[in-house]
């Protein structure tokens, strides 16, 4: 059974105002098949927990470790990484002018497997892909994200994660901006990656509307950048209706605040 393993993992980042902490000791394991929902206030470290996974050169590991099936993250680097079998989908998904998104997927299938898919093949299942993300086919021509909503950028991360098959997936706040139509279409997406290939969720968001499709098998509470509370999925209900002023002392506003700072805006 494949393993992402985080430990005692402490995170900064260079600010104008110095090195601030962001993460402060965090352990997670998440195993093969398993959902794990990341959910706190803004600032928490959510988002530098998914860039530090993905090997964000911004992020400086200060002390402990990313393991994926016992081997080192940390020490590889993020096309590495890929290939190791993590994803990530990003909050801001980036514009890449001139680069087509057929070709784009097709190149990122290759790097990751180490050959080139059967075009024939490979076409069908780009198009069923597409067809079940109710992708227009018009997509494979457009350059990546270049002109696309909001909810298209979103659809086309969770194509991709359908797609290149990874052993673990970092979906950081796929459910922002999206109206419900677009969210149910991205969760059966995802729901429909983990039943076809098993892979290892870690499912960031500050709200519970996408925990209503995708069901977590454990939630963590992010405040101040260590994990505040762990539980099942009712822990989600919970913070649904209490929301998160219970974990706020001054001090974790404090650290949220730097927190906040420091999280890039497209990257």
């Amino acid at each position: 059974m494949s393993v992402l393993e985080v430990k005692d993992l402490h995170v900064s980042v260079e600010t104008e105002q110095g090195t601030k902490p962001i993460l402060k000791g965090v352990d997670l394991v998440v195993n093969e098949g398993e959902i794990h929902a990341i959910m706190g206030p803004n600032g928490s470290g959510k988002s530098t927990l998914a860039y530090t996974i993905a090997g964000h050169p911004k992020y400086h590991v200060e002390s402990g470790s990313i393991t994926l099936d016992g081997d080192d993250l940390l020490a590889m680097s993020v096309d590495a990484r890929a290939r190791a079998g993590l994803f990530l989908a990003m909050q801001y998904p980036v514009e890449i002018p001139g680069v087509a998104v057929t070709n784009f997927l097709r190149t990122a299938k290759t790097a990751i497997d180490g050959t080139q898919p059967s075009i024939r093949t490979w076409g069908k299942e780009v198009t069923e892909a597409m067809k079940n993300l109710r992708m227009d086919s018009s997509f494979k021509d457009r350059n990546v994200n270049e002109g696309f909503s909001g909810g298209e950028k979103k659809r086309h991360e969770i194509l991709q994660l359908e797609l290149l098959k990874p052993k673990f997936a970092v979906l950081d706040e796929t459910d922002s901006g999206l109206d419900v139509d677009a969210l149910k279409i991205v969760a059966e997406g995802v729901n429909r990656a983990k039943e076809n290939t098993g892979l290892g969720l870690l499912l960031i968001t500050h709200y519970t509307r996408i925990l209503r499709y995708i069901t977590p098998d454990f939630v963590h509470v992010f405040v101040d950048g260590r994990i505040a509370e762990q539980g099942g999925a009712e822990l989600a209900d919970r913070l649904e209706n209490e929301g998160y002023d219970r974990f706020l002392t001054s001090g974790d506003l404090t650290g949220s605040s730097l927190a906040d700072a420091a999280q890039p805006s497209q990257a």
